[in-house]
């Protein structure tokens, strides 16, 4: 990697980088990183601050060492930065599942970086209650990532993966998932609205999303603006089985209203 590039990259090539080369030593000092990016000892220092929070690193005296999940991180954050609208619309709905609830998530960029949120959460991982959660996905990735947290039960259901979304879907699924009581489950669509309810392209994923929805108590969609007041091909659910909606300011405040109006609980971060 050139001066320059160290130079121009992001928070989120900036971690991708210093994971990597985690991943590779094992072991890190403030002092090995920043001569291998050329970033200054305090960026470093917040980095590996940062990286401890979400459980990602251990912290050690003048450095870092890699957790069991070092290894599969980098990947995760060449795709979007830290500050995007939908790390921010992780961040809050994240936030909203209590200890020791069953939690369901379909596939999706938003679910997966929910999830991952949810992961990194100190409480849960500092809670003396074995499993602190428990994740009942379809998606393959999200199941990965999570069987590798001590602290979180995970548990992934069968059936035919598609590879556009790496979601499992079909028989197999429907059948271990209508044996299954869901506290809460976090839905990422392709569209929402109040006359349209939750919708996604696929009609195979609507079938087991919507299948999630009659398992779980409490339903919260997850979105970034572009697709509220959106109608996708396949509906998942009713508007009336959705509790909560979580998006970003970028939602058109007419379709917002629309859902307040039909008694969602809209947050907006």
């Amino acid at each position: 990697m050139t001066a320059e590039q160290t130079r121009t990259m992001d928070r989120g090539a900036r971690w991708s980088a210093l994971l990597a080369l985690l991943a590779e030593h094992g072991r890190l000092s403030v002092s090995q990183v920043v001569e291998a990016l050329g970033v200054s000892e305090a960026t470093v220092r917040r980095d590996f601050s940062e990286l401890a929070a979400q459980q990602l690193v251990t912290r050690t005296h003048g450095g870092v060492v890699a957790s069991a999940v070092a290894y599969d991180l980098p990947a995760r954050y060449k795709l979007a930065g830290a500050d995007s609208a939908k790390e921010r619309v992780a961040a809050r709905a994240a936030d909203l599942a209590p200890a020791g609830a069953v939690v369901g998530f379909n596939g999706g960029t938003t679910s997966s970086a929910t999830a991952r949120r949810l992961a990194a959460r100190a409480d849960l991982a500092a809670s003396t209650r074995r499993p602190a959660v428990t994740v009942v996905t379809n998606a393959l990735n999200i199941a990965t990532e999570m069987v590798l947290r001590p602290f979180i039960r995970c548990v992934s259901l069968g059936g035919v993966a598609r590879s556009e979304s790496y979601e499992l879907s079909g028989p197999l699924s429907s059948m271990v998932l209508g044996e299954l009581w869901l506290d809460m489950v976090f839905l990422g669509v392709d569209g929402v609205s109040a006359t349209a309810g939750a919708t996604c392209e696929h009609e195979g994923e609507a079938g087991i999303n919507s299948l999630m929805v009659q398992r779980a108590e409490r339903v919260v969609v997850i979105a970034t603006g572009e697709k509220v007041g959106r109608r996708a091909f396949a509906r998942i659910c009713a508007t009336s089985r959705i509790e909560r909606l979580v998006t970003d300011s970028t939602a058109p405040e007419g379709p917002l209203a629309e859902l307040r109006a039909a008694g969602v609980t809209v947050d907006v971060v």
